[in-house]
């Protein structure tokens, strides 16, 4: 299930943290990070999917 989550937050990095951790605190940062640049919030992504 993770390495679905990882390809998810490739392509679409706040809703692999979305799945992973839900609507919070985390799901905010990955999408201002996202906006500001996509490999930011790639990045953060799959370091919130690994973490877990």
């Amino acid at each position: 299930m993770d390495l679905i989550r990882i390809l998810l937050a490739i392509l679409l990095p706040p809703l692999g943290v979305f799945l992973q951790v839900g609507i919070g605190r985390h799901f905010w940062i990955n999408i201002l990070l996202t906006l500001l640049g996509y490999i930011p919030g790639i990045v953060h992504a799959v370091w919130i999917i690994a973490r877990k």
